[in-house]
């Protein structure tokens, strides 16, 4: 009878056990949602090097006023100083009372001031955090990331978001952008290559109309419908790769010498590059890409760069026939001039990482795993002495 008793109650203690469990929950955390009246929501971070150490520059999400209406996010950028980049979150939150919350960050820029120094010390807090993304993009930037968070794009509500988009997937398979993350760099500066990269960003202005605002204050002010300064606002290229060794900027790829380091990783689908057709400018458009970076080490330390590349005529700088128009070939001539213009790009894409002594292809690291007392012998010579061979191929689809 009490078995029986007890198996009907069964439904109504759980109830009771469940809501008990649901109120707890709620008033002890809030379900662990993020209270955004109490939290700073960082969108990115700029890193600059001061006299007393650093400079912690962060871009906070707040709601747009009434003075945009088509919703979306704004943002408001808030400086701190301190020894470390700890102190500065700190400092930031004496400032506004908010929490500092960089589970939401997707950026870290560095001022080149600051990537010349070791940028581990400036990265320390943000490997250390437990909240923070390992998949949050690395950039350096031209200036200071201070300015650089700071100025308004035109193409996006905030400066953030219209960087993080250059470093999309689709850019990368277009050659023109390497993108890193915090946790890849991570991983290059503490292998025995102790080299890595990262894109280096410019601004550009971006003229536009005033606004209806500006035009109205210009009236208000006696300027009688003058109309107001059109305001610059900015477009970002990350065309160009900062390459680091030994934690420190060493030197900068150009945009053919990016295009190269994209194309040997084997990223590349959809990009294009420019040639020249009987002096004449032409683009090609890479179909397909197969690239390596071998080491050998049978007798001397040899490495040997192969490049595979199909491609597809994309455009042409003069008048075309109809003919060449529906045509899809390449003449051998092009394909030729091809493959002398993407072996210019890697033989300068070589040259720069030997005078920046930059182990941009983790050649150490494979010496190592094929041969510890080989690497104890040709470490210190790396990549300065290693013998390089060039082997690129390019091919039409037909």
């Amino acid at each position: 009878m009490k078995l029986h008793k007890f198996i009907k109650t069964i439904p109504l203690k759980l109830y009771l056990i469940l809501l008990g469990f649901i109120l707890f929950s709620f008033f002890s955390n809030d379900f662990g949602l993020v209270d955004v009246q109490k939290t700073a929501v960082i969108l990115a971070a700029g890193i600059d090097k001061t006299e007393e150490g650093f400079a912690l520059t962060t871009q906070i999400a707040v709601p747009k006023g009434d003075d945009r209406t088509q919703g979306g996010t704004s943002s408001v950028e808030v400086n701190a100083e301190g020894a470390t980049v700890s102190d500065c979150v700190t400092e930031i939150f004496a400032k506004t009372g908010w929490v500092p919350k960089f589970v939401f960050c997707n950026l870290i820029l560095l001022s080149e001031e600051a990537a010349k120094e070791d940028t581990i010390s400036e990265l320390n807090y943000f490997l250390r955090n437990e909240y923070m993304n390992d998949s949050c993009f690395l950039a350096v930037c031209e200036g200071k990331a201070e300015e650089f968070l700071a100025t308004k794009s035109a193409t996006d509500d905030t400066s953030s978001f219209a960087i993080v988009k250059l470093f999309s997937d689709a850019a990368e398979k277009s050659g023109k952008v390497m993108p890193n993350t915090l946790k890849d760099f991570a991983v290059g500066y503490y292998s025995l290559s102790e080299s890595s990269y990262m894109p280096f960003l410019r601004a550009e202005d971006q003229k536009t109309s005033p606004s209806k605002e500006e035009g109205s204050s210009g009236q208000e002010g006696g300027q009688g419908g003058q109309g107001g300064q059109s305001e610059s606002e900015k477009i970002y290229r990350a065309e160009e790769t900062a390459i680091f060794s030994k934690g420190k900027m060493a030197d900068v790829l150009t945009p053919e010498e990016t295009l190269a380091f994209s194309l040997l990783h084997g990223n590349v689908e959809t990009g294009t590059f420019g040639t020249k057709d009987e002096e004449k400018a032409i683009t090609l458009t890479v179909l397909k890409n197969k690239g390596s970076v071998k080491l050998e080490t049978k007798t001397s330390p040899k490495v040997n760069f192969k490049l595979d590349v199909m491609v597809r005529l994309c455009c042409r700088g003069t008048t075309a026939p109809i003919e060449d128009i529906s045509s899809d070939d390449v003449k051998p001539q092009i394909l030729e001039n091809a493959k002398e213009t993407l072996d210019e790009y890697i033989h300068s894409l070589w040259n720069t990482i030997v005078n920046a002594d930059c182990d941009l292809f983790n050649l150490k690291r494979d010496l190592y795993r094929s041969s510890a007392k080989k690497y104890r012998v040709w470490k210190d010579y790396f990549p300065t002495a290693v013998i390089p061979t060039f082997e690129t191929k390019v091919t039409s689809q037909k």
